[in-house]
């Protein structure tokens, strides 16, 4: 199947808000290239490092939509969602179908988060620091698959820090887990291998239900996780709730998240833009106490515990 790419210029400073704006309006994939480059066909990345920004001043974005998207649409929403954003360089073409997040896999480098977690490609030897750091390092083997959470996006970091953290403080130890917008199970399948008894992953995108299962019985956890859409999943309150989605949605879905947290337990909200964490703040302050701000360039994570 072809698929719709719209690529437009925007500065350092524009990028992240614009990537945003795109991922709510139905983006498959978001790509960064040196608008400068002399062959900017070896220049582009999917997503910047763990806590960096793309390193060129003036980028060239590009975003991947299913091929009957609405052009005149998106430019419409995109103006209204990122004023900033230079639609006069924006240009749109078709593409032949292709498994891009399968290609960008053969330059993903294993990645460490806190002291002791790795996110490993399925494919890849094990870093010699991990393995010189025998059962003391959680390794998670990642296949992406079409979903989104490899580790290498600040808000995907962001919780695996957060979950690294608890496990160190014995807090996560035969905890019941659950992930809201799962994508690849990265977040829930960290949390089984850090001592979760039990996860639950929720996601609208059925490629990503599927990414979570294939990815749970590569690391040897699948007995301990369960997947779901939206409409079928279990409305029980869980111990530990990460939600990795869109400030949008995590407004949206406020209090249904909330909802699902035991009392005294734990909720992680990422996501975030920087800007966008004042209003997530007051309306999440309703239920949780002591929550606090970290930050990865222009991206947040909110944590607390349900009151």
């Amino acid at each position: 199947m072809p698929f719709l790419e719209l690529s437009l210029q925007c500065g350092q400073r524009e990028h992240a808000r614009i990537e945003s704006a795109l991922e709510e309006l139905g983006a498959l994939s978001v790509t960064f290239m040196d608008a400068n480059a002399q062959t900017p066909d070896e220049r582009a990345i999917l997503e910047p490092g763990v806590g960096a920004m793309p390193l060129w001043q003036a980028l060239t974005l590009t975003a991947l939509f299913n091929a009957d998207a609405d052009r005149d649409g998106l430019l419409h929403a995109l103006e209204a969602l990122a004023p900033d954003a230079d639609l006069s360089s924006a240009q749109f073409r078709e593409v032949a179908d292709q498994d891009w997040v399968r290609a960008w896999m053969d330059d993903y480098p294993p990645l460490r988060f806190g002291q002791s977690l790795w996110i490993v490609p399925w494919n890849a030897d094990l870093p010699e620091e991990a393995a010189a750091m025998g059962e003391a390092a959680t390794i998670v083997r990642l296949d992406p698959g079409l979903a989104f959470g490899s580790g290498t996006h600040p808000t995907t970091a962001l919780c695996l820090q957060w979950l690294e953290g608890l496990a160190r403080e014995g807090r996560l130890q035969g905890r019941r887990v659950l992930d809201v917008g799962c994508g690849s199970g990265i977040l829930a399948i960290a949390a089984l291998k850090l001592g979760a008894a039990h996860a639950d992953g929720i996601d609208n995108d059925p490629q990503a239900l599927a990414a979570s299962i294939d990815n749970a019985q590569r690391n040897e956890v699948a007995q301990r996780l369960a997947v779901f859409t939206p409409e079928s999943a279990p409305t029980q309150t869980y111990d530990v709730v990460l939600a990795n989605i869109l400030a949008s949605a995590l407004d949206e879905l406020a209090a249904s998240i909330a909802a699902r947290v035991a009392p005294g337990d734990l909720l992680a909200l990422s996501g975030i833009l920087d800007g966008q964490q004042h209003d997530l703040l007051k309306r999440y302050g309703a239920w949780f106490d002591d929550l606090r701000v970290s930050q990865q360039g222009d991206w947040l994570r909110i944590d607390g515990a349900r009151r």
